[in-house]
C-alpha cells in the first residue's frame, strides 16, 4: 500500500477511513502531510500505532474486513470481558484492521538500523446497540521500531498511540479536540507487547463514544504470564479471529522502481532508493467482500510464556537476516519461530553481548542524583559525574568508584554498596549450573531499587541502565538516585557483614528482596569511638530481553543464591571520591556447607592469573586456564600480540593495534568503515550543492535549492510557481478566477494583480457598483451588525458604535455611549492625542460579555501585518504576497505608552507587547476586549519579544538590565535565561519546532547575533563579522531562513542557522528597526521613511511600501498567521510533563523552574 493511503468503511453506521499510517479516521481525514507528527490530530482518529509507515515496493500491507460471523463475535466478547468484567456486551459487528510487516519512512541518508525491520499489529471495533469497543492487538516481537522519520520533520518521532477527537473550527480559530494518550515514548511502545490492560499480553481494550471525551480504558492489570492451556483458552485462541481471511487488501497502484529483475536474498538487503510516489486513496467497495483463500496471518495456541497470538507471517525472523544481532564471538541458530543467539566456547553471555571467560571488565557510565541527607531541607544534587569499575572475573570482585560526590553526602551513601554490588553480580563467580547477571542479560537491562532504612523511614529510589558493551569493548551504565538517607557523620567508617540474597527470575524479570545491617564506626572524641547499627530494605527489579526461542538458555535454576563477602566500602574526603568493593558468587540455595561452595574456584582461594578461568573439579581439586587472547599455564597468561601473529588481519587501508586479550583495526586517514564493520573504503566527503551553486534546480527567480545533508539536496518551485522544482512554470492565477467576476486580472511571474473594471470601485478580489460608502458608514454598519455576513451580531453592551454626520464623514467629536469618554478624531477618524475626556461622573456601567475599547476592531479572518508605532499597534492586511493598504487599519490604541516590541500568538489570537515607558509587558485578545498588563515589576528596558506557541512560553530582552528572561504566556514564573555577554540585546525570535533561540545585541563595539536552546545551554555566537547595528531579526517556520536588517550596514541579510554563508537580499536601504516574513516577501519598518517597506527576497526587489497615515516612527513588527505554522515539539502535550517551565530543545524539552522559588514544589530535569 502507498503510505498515507487510506480507504472508507462504515462502522456503527458512520463512514470511518483505513490509512496505512496506523490510524483510523472516524470522519474525514486531511492528507498525512498535515497531521503526521502533531498529536492531537485536527479529525477524530483511532491509532493503534500512528507514524510515517511506508508500505510501497512490497514493505508490508494493509488489510481490514467486516465480520459478523458468531466465532469471531464471540472472540470479541470474550477479550472485552477480560478488560470490562461487570460489562454486559454482545457485539452485533467488528471491524478487522491489520497492519502486516510495514516499515518506517526512510528518507535519502536516514538511519539505515531501521532499513529491514517490519511491524504487525491490529486494531478491531465492536459495536452492538448501547456501546463501542476497541481492541488494540501487538503480537510478541511484533513491533521492531518504535519511531519513524517523518517527510514533515528532520529528526525521529516516536509513534503514538491513543485517541483524538476532531477539533471544532470558529470564525477565527479552530479548537483542537479533546484526546487519549496511551503511549508516546520509546519505553512505552516497547513494552506494548508485555503489557495490557485487559489481563492478556499485548491485548488492550477501550471503551468508545461519541467523542474521546467518553475513553474509557479497562484497568485489569494482572497479566496472565504463565498458565497451563485450558478449555476455554483454546476456543478462545483457535479460532480465525486474527487472520486475513475474507479481508481486503489496500493495495497501492503500480509504481516504478530502479531496481530491475528479481531481487535475490543479498539485493534484496543491500541499500537501496526506493521511490516515494504517493497514490490517491482507493474507496472501499459498497458491496459484502467475498472470502478469499487463506492469508498469511493466524492465531496460535496459548503456549507457556502467556502469549495470546502470535502470528505466522511469510517473512521469517531467521539468522540470515538477523546476524548483526549476535556477537561476533556467538552463533546464531534457527528455531521454528525464530532465531537464538549464543556465545561460543571460551565465551560468556546470553549470545548478543559475550566477552572472554575470566578476563577482566571494565566498566563505565555516569551518575546523576539529588538525594536529601538526614533532616536538611536542602538536598545534595551532583550530575555528570564518573563511575568506573573494574572486575576481576575468577574471583568474582568487583571494584568500583565514583568521582566528585560532595562530602556532604559521601560518607552518607557508604551503606548503599549495592549501587555498584549490580556490578558484582553481573560478574558473580558462577557454581556449576547456575548463571550470574551478564550470562543472562548480556549486560543489556534496566534495574530499579527501592532502598527503605528502617527508623525514620527515609527511602532512596535508584535507576540503573545497562546498555551492552561499547566499542571500547567496556560496559556501559547510567544511574540515577533520588531520595533521602540518614546522615552518617563526617569522617565516620561503615562495615557490612558477608550476606546473601536471592534472585527470583521470570520472563524477562528478575527480583530481589532482603533486610540488611551495617555498622557505623563515629570519629573518636576524646580517645573513644561510639559505635551504632542501621538497617535497610532493599527490593529491586531487572528488566531484560531474552530469547524465548530456546529453552536450553533458560536452563539456570529459577531462584538463585548471590553470595557476597569481603565487603569494602570507603569515602576520600580529600579527592571525593567514594568506593565499593566486594566479592561475589552465584549458586544454589545453602547454608554454606554444601562441598561445591567450598571449591577455591568459588571461594576466590585459587592462584590462577588475572586473565584466567579457574575451571572446578571435584572436592577441592580445580586448574587454572588462560583466557582467549592470553597465553600460559594459568597461573602465569601473557598477552598474545595478535597485530604480529596474525599477517593481514585487519585487511587493506587498515592499521592493527594490539590491545590486552585482543586487537582492534583502525582506519587509516580517509578512510571508514563500511556496514559490515570490518573493510575500510575510502571518505566520501559531502557537499552542499545549494551553497557551492552546482545542484540541477531551476533559476532562483523560479525555485529554490533545500540541502538536506551529506550531498543530497531537493528542488522546490517557489510560490507562484508548479513543477519539480528542476523546471518550474509560471501559475496563471487568472485562469482560476482569483479576481472577482467585475475585475480584470493581470498575470505575473509568480504572482498576480486585480483591477475593478470601469463603473466599480474596490481592491480587484471585491468589486462593487457605484458609489461606495464611506469608512465611517461602515465601521458604524460592522458595529451594528449589518457589515456582511461575517459581522453579523448582537451590540454588546460596552460596544463603541462611531458617529456619523449627513455626509457620512467622521463627526469631530466621538463618544462612547456607555463609558461617557469623549475624544477628537482627524478625517479617518483616529483619536487626536490628547484630547480624551470623561463627560460622566456616573461609575461606568457593567459590562456584559467582553468589552471592546473605543479603539479596538476585532481583526477580520487571514493572514496580517501588525506593527508598533508610539502609542498604537496597527495591522495591515494581506492578500497572497500583497498588502492591502486601504485595509490598515490601528487595532490598538494606548496613549502616553511606547511600543516597542510585538509577538502574537497564533493558536489563542492575542497580541503580546513591551512598553518601555512603563516599563510593561501586555497582551490583548484580538477578538476585542481590555489589554492586560502581565507583566510590571523588575523590568528595566523590554525590547524585543518572542513567543513559543507550542510550549506557550514568552521570552524578551531587556538592554537596561542587559538580559534575556522566559516566563509563561501570563507572566508568571520568570527565569532569568542570559544576564551575562549582552550590552544591548533588542531583537528576538524563536523556532519552537526545533527548540532554538535566536537575538541580535547591537554593542556599537562587538554587534553579534547569538543562539541557544530554548532552555538556554549551547549559547553560541552564530554571526559577528561585517555587522553594524542589528537592529531587527525574524525566524521564517516554513524556509528555516533566519533573517535580520542592519541600520549600521544598511542591509538586509538571511542564512540558514543550520548552515554556513550568509544572503544579501538588499543593500542601501536608510534605517531599518523590525521585520518579520511571510511567503516570498520579506517586511520591515523604517525610521526614515516612517513606513513598512516589502521586499521580494526570491528577487531581492523591493515590491511595495506602506506609509500610515500619522508619520511617526515605526517600531516593531509580526506576523499575525491566520493558521499556526505546522509541527510540535516536547512540550506540546500536557506540558511535556514539567511541573512548572517546560522548554524545548532539538532532542527534547528541559523542565525548569522558575526564579526565587522558594516554598515551591517544582523538579528539575532534561
Amino acid at each position: 500500500t502507498v503510505a498515507g493511503q487510506s480507504a472508507v468503511r462504515e462502522f456503527t453506521g458512520c463512514p470511518i477511513s483505513v490509512a496505512t499510517n496506523g490510524i483510523i479516521a472516524v470522519n474525514e481525514p486531511k492528507n498525512e502531510e498535515n497531521y503526521l507528527g502533531q498529536f492531537p490530530v485536527s479529525f477524530g482518529a483511532i491509532a493503534p500505532f500512528m507514524a510515517d509507515l511506508d508500505t510501497t515496493d512490497g514493505r508490508g500491507s494493509v488489510y481490514y474486513r467486516e465480520d459478523s460471523s458468531s466465532d469471531v463475535l464471540q472472540l470479541a466478547s470474550d477479550y472485552i470481558k477480560g478488560g470490562f468484567p461487570e460489562a454486559a456486551f454482545d457485539p452485533s459487528s467488528v471491524v478487522i484492521v491489520t497492519w502486516k510487516l510495514v516499515a518506517p519512512y526512510q528518507g535519502p541518508g536516514e538511519d539505515l538500523t531501521l532499513e529491514e525491520k517490519r511491524n504487525t499489529f491490529q486494531a478491531v471495533l465492536a459495536s452492538s446497540d448501547s456501546s463501542s469497543y476497541a481492541i488494540f492487538l501487538y503480537p510478541e516481537d511484533g513491533l521492531q521500531f518504535y519511531s519513524a522519520y517523518s517527510k514533515n520533520n528532520d529528526g525521529k518521532i516516536p509513534a503514538m498511540v491513543g485517541f483524538s477527537q476532531a477539533s471544532t473550527n470558529y470564525y477565527f480559530w479552530e479548537n483542537p479536540g479533546s484526546y487519549n494518550v496511551i503511549a508516546n515514548d520509546e519505553d512505552s511502545i516497547r513494552n506494548l507487547h508485555k503489557s495490557s490492560n485487559a489481563g492478556r499480553q499485548g491485548v488492550w481494550v477501550f471503551e468508545i463514544g461519541s467523542s474521546s471525551d467518553t475513553i474509557v480504558p479497562a484497568k485489569v492489570s494482572n497479566v496472565l504470564a504463565s498458565l497451563e492451556p485450558s478449555e476455554e483458552d483454546q476456543e478462545l485462541t483457535s479460532k480465525p479471529f486474527m487472520s486475513d481471511y475474507g479481508s481486503t487488501e489496500i493495495r497501492p497502484q503500480y509504481v516504478t522502481s530502479n531496481v530491475t529483475g528479481t531481487p535475490s536474498t543479498e539485493s534484496f538487503y543491500r541499500h537501496r532508493e526506493f521511490p516515494t510516489a504517493k497514490a490517491p486513496p482507493r474507496q472501499f467497495p459498497a458491496q459484502q467482500f467475498p472470502p478469499q483463500g487463506p492469508q498469511v496471518i493466524d492465531v496460535e495456541e496459548f503456549d507457556e510464556t502467556g502469549i495470546v497470538f502470535r502470528y505466522h507471517t511469510d517473512v521469517q525472523q531467521t539468522c540470515a537476516n538477523n546476524r548483526h544481532q549476535c556477537s561476533v564471538h556467538a552463533i546464531c541458530k534457527d528455531y521454528p519461530n525464530g532465531f537464538c543467539c549464543s556465545c561460543i566456547a571460551g565465551y560468556k553471555g546470553n549470545g548478543r553481548q559475550c566477552v572472554a571467560e575470566g578476563s577482566p571488565q571494565r566498566v563505565n557510565g555516569k551518575v546523576k542524583g539529588r538525594i536529601f541527607v538526614g533532616n536538611n531541607p536542602v538536598p545534595v544534587t551532583f550530575e555528570n559525574t564518573d563511575l568506573h569499575s573494574y572486575v576481576v572475573m575468577n574471583h568474582g570482585r568487583a571494584y568500583t568508584a565514583i568521582s566528585t560526590i560532595p562530602e556532604a553526602l559521601g560518607y552518607s551513601l557508604l551503606p548503599l554498596a549495592s549501587i555498584g554490588g549490580v556490578i558484582g553480580w553481573m560478574f558473580a563467580v558462577e557454581q556449576q549450573g547456575y548463571k550470574n547477571g551478564f550470562s543472562i542479560t548480556g549486560g543489556e537491562f534496566t534495574r530499579q531499587t527501592e532502598v527503605t532504612f528502617l527508623g525514620n523511614n527515609e527511602k532512596v529510589v535508584i535507576k540503573q541502565k545497562f546498555s551492552g558493551i561499547d566499542e571500547h569493548g567496556h560496559l556501559t551504565i547510567s544511574t540515577e538516585m533520588e531520595g533521602r538517607v540518614p546522615e552518617v557523620p563526617a569522617g565516620a567508617s561503615v562495615h557490612i557483614e558477608p550476606y546473601t540474597e536471592l534472585y527470583h527470575a521470570s520472563s524477562s524479570v528478575i527480583t530481589s528482596s532482603s533486610t540488611r545491617e551495617y555498622t557505623v564506626t563515629e570519629p573518636e572524641r576524646d580517645g573513644v569511638a561510639s559505635t551504632y547499627t542501621g538497617a535497610y530494605q532493599w527490593r529491586q527489579t531487572i528488566s531484560f530481553d531474552e530469547c524465548i526461542h530456546d529453552d536450553t538458555l533458560h536452563a539456570a535454576p529459577a531462584t538463585q543464591q548471590l553470595s557476597v563477602d569481603s565487603i569494602f566500602v570507603l569515602y576520600n574526603r580529600d579527592e571525593q571520591i567514594l568506593r565499593y568493593a566486594m566479592s561475589n558468587s552465584i549458586g544454589p540455595i545453602s547454608d554454606g556447607s554444601a562441598d561445591i561452595s567450598r571449591n577455591p574456584c568459588y571461594t576466590g582461594t585459587h592462584n590462577c592469573d588475572t586473565n584466567a578461568v579457574c575451571r572446578a573439579g571435584s572436592g577441592n581439586r580445580f586448574s587454572c586456564e588462560c583466557s582467549i587472547g592470553f597465553r600460559g599455564d594459568g597461573n602465569v597468561c601473557y598477552d598474545i600480540d595478535e597485530c604480529s601473529e596474525q599477517a593481514g588481519a585487519c585487511g587493506s587501508n587498515a592499521v592493527c593495534n594490539n590491545q590486552p586479550g585482543t586487537y582492534r583495526c583502525e582506519c587509516v586517514d580517509g578512510y571508514q568503515f563500511a556496514a559490515d564493520g570490518r573493510t575500510c573504503v575510502a571518505v566520501e566527503y559531502a557537499v552542499n550543492h545549494c551553497q557551492t551553486g552546482t545542484h540541477g534546480c531551476d533559476i532562483p527567480q523560479r525555485a529554490q535549492c533545500v540541502y538536506t545533508g551529506g550531498s543530497a539536496y531537493v528542488c522546490t518551485c517557489l510560490p507562484g510557481f508548479s513543477g519539480d522544482g528542476r523546471a518550474c512554470e509560471d501559475i496563471d492565477e487568472c485562469q482560476q478566477g482569483r479576481c472577482h467576476p467585475d475585475a480584470f486580472c493581470y498575470n505575473t511571474p509568480g504572482s498576480f494583480s486585480c483591477q475593478c473594471k470601469a463603473g466599480y470601485r474596490g481592491d480587484g478580489f471585491q468589486c462593487v457598483l457605484g458609489v461606495v460608502k464611506t469608512k465611517c458608514q461602515r465601521e458604524k454598519e460592522v458595529a451594528l451588525g449589518s457589515g456582511g455576513t461575517f459581522f453579523q451580531r448582537e451590540i454588546r453592551v460596552g460596544q463603541f458604535i462611531p458617529q456619523c454626520d449627513e455626509h457620512g464623514n467622521y463627526v469631530p467629536t466621538q463618544c462612547h455611549g456607555s463609558t461617557g469618554y469623549c475624544w477628537c478624531v482627524d478625517r479617518d477618524g483616529n483619536e487626536i492625542d490628547g484630547t480624551r475626556s470623561g463627560l460622566s461622573t456616573a461609575a461606568p456601567p457593567v459590562v456584559i460579555g467582553p468589552s471592546v475599547r473605543p479603539d479596538t476592531i476585532p481583526l477580520p479572518p487571514g493572514t496580517h501585518l501588525l506593527f508598533a508605532q508610539s502609542g498604537k499597534i496597527e495591522h495591515v492586511p494581506l492578500e497572497g504576497n500583497s498588502m492591502k493598504k486601504n485595509g490598515a487599519k490601528a487595532l490598538l490604541h494606548i496613549p502616553d505608552k511606547v511600543i516597542i516590541g510585538v509577538a502574537y500568538d497564533c493558536m489563542d489570537k492575542m497580541v503580546y507587547w513591551t512598553d518601555i515607558s512603563g516599563p510593561s509587558i501586555s497582551r490583548a485578545s484580538l477578538h476585542g476586549g481590555e489589554p492586560t498588563t502581565i507583566i510590571r515589576t523588575d523590568l528595566g528596558s523590554p525590547e524585543g519579544i518572542a513567543l513559543d506557541h507550542l510550549g506557550r512560553n514568552i521570552f524578551w530582552t531587556d538592554s537596561q538590565l542587559d538580559r534575556i528572561e522566559v516566563a509563561r504566556l501570563d507572566g508568571r514564573q520568570r527565569r532569568i535565561l542570559f544576564d551575562t555577554g549582552l550590552v544591548n540585546p533588542r531583537a528576538i525570535v524563536v523556532d519552537p519546532v526545533r527548540g532554538n533561540l535566536y537575538w541580535t545585541d547591537w554593542n556599537r563595539e562587538a554587534p553579534k547575533i547569538e543562539t541557544s536552546y530554548m532552555d538556554g545551554t549551547n549559547r553560541r555566537i552564530l554571526v559577528k563579522d561585517d555587522l553594524g547595528l542589528p537592529n531587527g531579526l525574524t525566524f521564517d517556520p516554513y524556509s528555516s531562513m533566519l533573517c535580520w536588517v542592519d541600520a549600521g550596514t544598511k542591509r538586509l541579510e538571511c542564512m540558514n542557522p543550520n548552515q554556513l554563508g550568509r544572503r544579501k537580499i538588499v543593500e542601501g536601504i536608510q534605517y531599518p528597526f523590525g521585520v518579520t516574513s511571510y511567503g516570498k516577501n520579506l517586511y520591515y519598518t523604517d525610521w526614515r521613511r516612517d513606513a513598512v517597506v516589502a521586499v521580494d527576497r526570491m528577487v531581492s526587489v523591493e515590491n511595495d511600501n506602506f506609509q500610515p497615515h500619522k508619520r511617526s516612527r515605526l517600531y516593531g513588527i509580526t506576523t499575525a498567521f491566520a493558521q499556526c505554522p505546522g509541527g510540535h515539539n516536547y512540550c506540546t502535550v500536557n506540558n511535556g510533563g514539567c511541573t512548572h517551565l517546560c522548554l524545548a530543545t532539538p532532542e527534547g524539552r528541559s523542565c525548569r523552574c522558575p526564579d526565587n522559588t522558594v516554598g515551591v514544589d517544582c523538579i528539575e530535569r532534561n
